[in-house]
């Protein structure tokens, strides 16, 4: 058997084990989502996010994609936070990095990937604003997880530009940003910023119409 088709031989080991362990726990699971919690988080296989923070199938939504990152024109991003905000009245929105990301390493250099320019850009873009403060740095592995926890901030700051957060701030004071980053070599996670609606925001990117 390739290793392909093992993935589809566990998972009927696994359902077998868990109906034999709970026998309604499938048919429970279809009539349940209702998270409280949006996970933005990396792609990256090592993180993720219901082993990390214990939950359990349809308390957490997820999105992930290289380097947790939050565009204004990653209609996938948004439709996700649409969904979630508004219909799913998360109370919770959280943006997940990890120390040592590959996304914000390959971000630092000048290496050409390809297509993948285009979306670590975003992340170039984070490095300009705070180069000062990590080019003082001495350690290379520093400056990269600095930029991971820099990141993660900016990200936050990027969900509460958007209309669909500053409406939900207007009507229910819902939901709370925060930005974690996850150590992978500890297993531990590291809050390193919050928000909320009645914290300072740029005054140009808020909307006086909603």
């Amino acid at each position: 058997m390739n290793h392909f088709n093992q993935l589809l031989e566990n998972n009927k080991k696994w359902a077998k084990e868990v109906v034999e362990v709970d026998p309604d726990y499938f048919t429970r699971l279809e009539h349940i989502q209702n998270p409280d919690y949006l996970w933005i988080g990396c792609s990256d296989s090592r993180v993720p996010a219901d082993k990390i923070t214990g939950t359990h199938p349809g308390e957490i939504f997820v999105h992930r994609n290289i380097a947790n990152m939050v565009v204004h024109t990653d209609i996938n991003l948004l439709a996700v936070l649409e969904y979630a905000v508004n219909h799913l009245k998360v109370k919770h929105i959280i943006v997940c990095g990890h120390y040592g990301c590959g996304g914000v390493k390959s971000a630092m250099t000048n290496h050409n990937f390809g297509i993948i320019n285009k979306w670590i850009r975003n992340i170039k873009d984070v490095y300009r604003i705070h180069s000062t403060e990590i080019e003082q740095l001495d350690q290379e592995s520093d400056k990269i997880n600095r930029m991971v926890e820099l990141n993660v901030q900016e990200q936050v700051i990027n969900l509460a530009k958007t209309s669909i957060i500053q409406k939900a701030w207007k009507e229910c004071q819902m939901p709370s940003l925060h930005g974690w980053v996850y150590d992978l070599h500890d297993g531990l996670i590291k809050t390193v910023f919050e928000m909320g609606p009645d914290d300072f925001l740029d005054p140009l990117y808020r909307f006086d119409d909603l």
